[in-house]
């Protein structure tokens, strides 16, 4: 039986008729139920942000001899796989390791508010008040003012160190010897974490790490109980949380910011496509590093991991800038990629064809299983589409609106997550609150910018505040399978129309997070030992069906995994349990 299916509720404007369940924090299950029947003795997961199915199917028509046209023809193709609802990265790699959709995970975005825990900092715990941000961004990190590619570890490399001052030309000519220093990055990412950064739980008056708020165990925790090695790379240190309520479940975890300085101009990683292509590639030599029996920095001999991979942003900031390193960003008007896109593919084939060779190299390609998915899609692909919404505007008017009938509370909206799709988390949760904001999203027009408009100009409008609905309370808990009252869950849900992106500039073309096919729809291929070659399987599937997926590969019974018991996700087809 497979997962409940929100994607279908979604698109019939519908709500879910049951609520998730609440998994107690626990740490990770003991060895046991091994079915000894492992068909492969490594999986490599790689994730890469914004990727569609239809991109990988148009970029595999174009190069038929291709690493990527390679890798589907020696496995199972899966064409019809959807990504989690919020299409957030945190929830999206979350389900990918833990078999979880993000209500019963608890995560439902990198960014939320959480109304039980306190603000960071707190010391008085016993009088202070509840509800405080949760920011597992580089927000949380020990560097800030400026952020650093190492998160604050005070590597000292003059590498490193000229990020700060270099120009963008001095910054891509340095990539080898920036690539070398921070692959000295500790493999323990808690400790890139700023304890004063994190929340504050109200019963133990101490910081909450990511990991133990995440409410059901991890792939890398079953491993690891089965005497397994973990390791897996991805862009902040608050990807953390992979490690499991035990917070010993990823032995090796590389995390680079990503989000750090990375030229004297103040952008970062993700402002120049060449420049994230760069902070990929620090990633892909950790992993190959890994290939090679090392831990990620390459110093130290410690076996090839059973669970390892990576994720890439190439593809992401090539979809949402609008030009690059004088290429256009975004798709063309058939919905190929265009010219930027078509560039951050030829990448991201490449290094799946050093992984492979890399694999062949060490005699590794016959016991190991690659699988190629995404965190999320990117919306929207028809640029024509594409408004941009103001949601700062949005979230004041309505905060103004309710003040003048409730001077005694100035701020209703408290927290907001706006990318193309809308989270609320309210002052006052009372209904009458809550149809208040519903009905004035629902009933004002907003201010739009095209894709043709100059910057500041906004030439068109859009109903209802970019929004074809809107769900509250308890209907927007069943909405995301969470809990009724879960703490961590938004009060609001808006549900974008097709091509809104909030946001209060001109820099992106496209978001992820929302609810459009755009946002959900994802490759998923598993290819290499204990898969049929050259397969396509048309089954709906979910991206949660990856974790019990590995497993059952790895000859470990999915059912240790806590999120698959509680949401009964299913194996992906092909993946009976105790398939040898």
């Amino acid at each position: 039986m497979l997962q409940r299916h929100t994607a279908g509720l979604i698109a019939a404007g519908t709500v879910a008729a049951t609520a998730g369940c609440l998994l107690a924090t626990a740490p990770f299950a003991a060895a046991s139920d091994t079915t000894h029947h492992a068909a492969a003795h490594h999986v490599l997961l790689l994730s890469v942000d914004g990727l569609h199915q239809s991109d990988l199917a148009a970029y595999i028509a174009a190069h038929p001899g291709s690493s990527l046209a390679a890798l589907v023809g020696q496995g199972t193709s899966y064409t019809q796989a959807t990504t989690t609802f919020p299409s957030d990265s945190f929830p999206g790699m979350i389900a990918q390791l833990t078999g979880a959709d993000p209500g019963t995970a608890g995560v439902y975005y990198d960014d939320t508010y959480n109304r039980t825990l306190l603000a960071p900092g707190t010391l008085d715990c016993s009088t202070a008040t509840p509800g405080t941000e949760v920011a597992w961004t580089e927000a949380a990190d020990r560097s800030q003012n400026p952020i650093t590619l190492d998160a604050g570890q005070g590597l000292k490399d003059p590498a490193l160190a000229a990020l700060p001052t270099n120009t963008l030309a001095q910054t891509l000519a340095s990539a080898p010897a920036v690539t070398k220093a921070i692959l000295r990055l500790t493999p323990n990412a808690q400790a890139l974490l700023d304890p004063a950064a994190l929340p504050v739980d109200p019963s133990t008056c101490l910081p909450v790490y990511p990991h133990s708020y995440l409410r059901v165990n991890t792939v890398f925790e079953v491993a690891r109980a089965h005497g397994l090695t973990t390791a897996w790379s991805d862009k902040h240190a608050a990807y953390e949380i992979l490690n499991g309520p035990s917070g010993t479940g990823v032995q090796d975890l590389f995390t680079p910011e990503i989000n750090s300085v990375a030229d004297a101009a103040g952008a970062d990683w993700t402002n120049d496509n060449l420049l994230t292509q760069e902070y990929d590639s620090t990633k892909v030599a950790a992993v190959l590093n890994e290939i090679d029996g090392k831990d990620h920095s390459g110093a130290r001999t410690v076996g090839v991991p059973a669970v390892f991979g990576m994720n890439f942003q190439t593809v992401s900031t090539a979809q949402k800038l609008p030009t690059s390193d004088g290429l256009t960003g975004g798709y063309n008007a058939d919905g190929t990629p265009g010219p930027l896109l078509s560039k951050a593919l030829d990448y991201i084939d490449a290094q799946v064809g050093r992984f492979q060779a890399e694999l062949a190299a060490r005699h590794l390609t016959g016991d190991t299983t690659i699988i190629l998915s995404a965190k999320h899609g990117q919306s929207p692909i028809d640029s024509a589409a594409l408004r941009r919404v103001d949601d700062g505007a949005i979230i004041d008017a309505i905060n103004a609106a309710w003040a003048a009938g409730h001077p005694q509370n100035t701020q209703l909206v408290v927290f907001s997550v706006d990318d193309d799709g809308m989270l609320l988390w309210l002052s006052d949760r009372s209904a009458a609150a809550l149809a208040f904001v519903k009905g004035y999203l629902l009933s004002h027009p907003a201010p739009a910018n095209l894709v043709t408009d100059p910057k500041g100009v906004y030439s068109a409008t859009v109903a209802s505040s970019g929004l074809t609905s809107v769900v509250t309370g308890a209907d927007a808990d069943r909405l995301v399978d969470a809990p009724i009252g879960d703490a961590h869950a938004p009060d609001l849900i808006g549900i974008a129309q097709h091509g809104v992106v909030y946001t209060g500039g001109v820099k992106k073309i496209a978001e992820h997070g929302g609810a459009a096919p755009d946002d959900r729809d994802v490759p998923l291929v598993v290819a290499g030992a204990g898969v049929e070659h050259g397969a396509t399987v048309a089954t709906a599937v979910q991206t949660t069906q990856i974790a019990p997926t590995i497993l059952t590969l790895l000859g470990i019974n999915p059912n240790e995994l806590q999120g698959v018991k509680a949401d009964r996700t299913a194996a992906l087809p092909g993946f009976g349990h105790g398939r040898s």
